[in-house]
């Protein structure tokens, strides 16, 4: 006899069934990542979520094991708005701006959701467990939240009188959910701390599932000892090249290296014109895979008019450090018929030193002359290479 699998679609339709029957869509859900996160309470240099693991950050490496299931039609990594695009470099996800807090991050990410199921699970999570995810992804469909629990195995108080561990339930994520009841939940005013608590205050069915001691979440450094998945950084390095010319400009402050040089003239530019910090900015944006200053300081943004550049170097290095990597070496050949810069080198060396948190020895200057060539020589102006070394924050020396 024919079957109708769509008469089944009613409100007569058991759970179990209906569950049955939407399991055996195909990729039919779509992950999102949480990873837009501040670390405010992680105390280290660097954001949790780009600890390097071996040659990539935690993560890509997140990412990558939920990938590998082959259970998603797509994954959705949530970032910080200055990371996004640098994130994107990293591997072929949807990459979605974050907000102020996480409830708004996975808003925002749910715009993009086009699945009728929706996978959450914070970056911090960083050990996924393949047979916890096949527990969850197990039950979909028998209730519109599926949720992994612990139990309780010490004497828990609720503020200053012991409660019954029995009914304590410590909620973990991943998080698996329907798509469109989870739109409707984030649309209260409430702030809530996870998927399962937004949905709850639906009315909804939220059905726990057993937990998993592996998914421990990474919130501060400490934790680092917990989570047998990490593995160490990779030792390598990268390295970037720089070039920046400048013409002179009578009657105005000369900066070059962040140091102030006795000349009549200074440099024609947008900001202040300090060709060496520009030549040394554009070397560690290019070791670090981030682009080239004019991307991130356009000389058409008023913001950066007159600019300290020792200002711009110091939050070029935030980004690069707040990403997991951090400056190793320098080295920057200027390029000045005029003025003689013999007795500044050592000056231009400790000063970079000093704002790239690098030994003196660890930085280089070298000055000569255009022999009377090009508009070097013709005293019209300087020129600067550069050189940076980056090399991973190897983040196991804290634990």
């Amino acid at each position: 006899m024919e079957t109708h699998p769509e008469k089944k679609m009613g409100i007569s339709e058991k759970p179990r069934e209906r569950a049955l029957r939407e399991r055996k869509t195909v990729k039919d859900i779509t992950l999102i990542l949480l990873a837009a996160g501040s670390s405010s309470r992680f105390d280290l240099p660097v954001k949790k979520q780009w600890l390097y693991q071996g040659d990539r950050p935690l993560w890509s490496r997140v990412a990558e094991a939920f990938d590998l299931t082959g259970n998603f039609a797509r994954i959705i990594v949530t970032a910080e708005a200055g990371e996004r695009e640098y994130m994107a470099r990293f591997a072929d996800y949807t990459f979605v701006t974050g907000g102020s807090s996480r409830q708004e991050s996975l808003g925002n990410a749910l715009n993009e959701v086009e699945t009728p199921w929706v996978l959450v699970s914070d970056v911090a999570r960083c050990c996924p467990d393949r047979t916890l995810l096949k527990r969850i992804l197990a039950r979909k469909g028998e209730s519109e939240c599926v949720v992994p629990a612990l139990k309780a195995v010490d004497t828990v108080y609720y503020g200053n009188a012991p409660a019954n561990r029995d009914e304590i339930r410590l909620i973990q994520t991943p998080q698996l959910s329907r798509t469109e009841t989870l739109r409707r939940a984030l649309k209260e005013a409430e702030e809530f701390t996870d998927e399962s608590s937004a949905i709850h205050a639906l009315g909804e069915k939220v059905l726990l599932v057993e937990g998993s001691e592996r998914a421990h979440k990474l919130t501060r450094k400490e934790d680092l000892k917990r989570l047998d998945c990490l593995i160490p950084p990779s030792k390598e390095r990268f390295t970037g090249f720089g070039l920046d010319i400048h013409a002179f400009e009578a009657g105005k402050e000369m900066k070059l290296g962040g140091v102030t040089i006795d000349a009549p003239m200074g440099f024609k530019a947008h900001s202040d014109g300090d060709v060496a910090i520009h030549a040394l900015i554009d070397a560690l944006l290019g070791a670090a895979g981030m682009g080239d200053i004019g991307e991130h300081f356009p000389d058409t943004d008023p913001r950066w008019r007159g600019a300290d550049s020792m200002e711009l170097l110091n939050a070029v290095l935030k980004r690069i450090r707040d990403v997991g990597l951090e400056p190793r070496h320098a080295d920057l050949t200027i390029l000045a018929q005029t003025p003689r810069l013999g007795s500044y080198k050592e000056r231009i060396r400790r000063t970079l030193a000093a704002a790239l948190g690098l030994p003196p020895v660890r930085v280089n200057i070298k000055a000569t002359t255009a022999e009377k060539m090009g508009f070097v020589g013709r005293k019209e102006g300087v020129t600067v290479h550069a050189v940076a070394t980056l090399g991973i924050y190897d983040w196991s020396h804290a634990l």
